[in-house]
């Protein structure tokens, strides 16, 4: 359909519908009106309004050390501060946002998958380390808690997967698993099968193990991480 100059303009403008600081212009664009402070992916900014600042976060802060820095890739675990006062629009590639309320609540994010954050919320930057060696990508996750909004992303549409001791454990592929809940540790385990396979080297050699009560959400999509150099 083609649309006049203004009929496109009212199509796409940004559009008030809520009073919550984040809110979704669409289901690929974050606007976020900053108030004080959030925290927000490196790099993700699209757009903005008013007066407001962007301080990018060094990974040291976050205690990983100098030879993990050199591990992780130049924007994936990165977050910037973002303060002051206006509008602030976050996309990542094109990917699907999702908005979580937490409330006392503690989750796990793959650390590619974390857009935005309010203020309340605290974060940690941790290490799968028994991955270590592993894969050679997405071995960080965030652990994200308190009570607040948070943004996370994945590509295409999400699927949540309940675990529970009824049903038996669940296994992900790491480069497809985007979030689980704060009751779960996942453990890792290899298929020999799918290595013995002749060409066969995707991450489908080594899988994520869920066991005990909690909920996982993986994505139709094996994201692949490239390390800083």
């Amino acid at each position: 359909m083609i649309k006049n100059i203004n009929d496109f303009v009212s199509s796409y403008q940004e559009k008030d519908i809520t009073s919550e600081n984040f809110e979704l212009e669409s289901p690929r664009t974050l606007e976020v009106r900053v108030q004080d402070m959030i925290w927000a992916k490196a790099g993700a900014m699209v757009a903005r309004t008013g007066n407001v600042k962007f301080t990018r976060q060094g990974i040291l802060e976050q205690g990983l050390g100098t030879l993990l820095k050199k591990a992780i890739s130049a924007e994936g675990l990165q977050l910037m501060k973002v303060e002051g006062q206006g509008r602030v629009y976050l996309a990542d590639q094109g990917k699907k946002i999702m908005l979580l309320r937490l409330n006392n609540d503690t989750i796990f994010v793959n650390g590619n998958d974390v857009l935005a954050l309010e203020k309340t919320i605290d974060f940690k930057i941790s290490m799968m380390r028994k991955m270590a060696g592993m894969l050679s990508g997405g071995l960080f996750n965030m652990k994200l808690s308190g009570s607040g909004i948070v943004a996370i992303t994945c590509h295409y549409e999400p699927l949540t997967l309940k675990v529970s001791k009824e049903t038996g454990p669940v296994f992900t592929d790491p480069n497809a698993t985007v979030a689980w809940s704060g009751s779960l540790s996942p453990e890792f385990a290899t298929d020999i099968s799918f290595s013995t396979l002749i060409g066969r080297t995707s991450g489908e050699t080594v899988q994520m193990k869920f066991v005990g009560e909690g909920w996982v959400v993986v994505q139709p999509y094996e994201e692949v991480y490239y390390g800083a150099g």
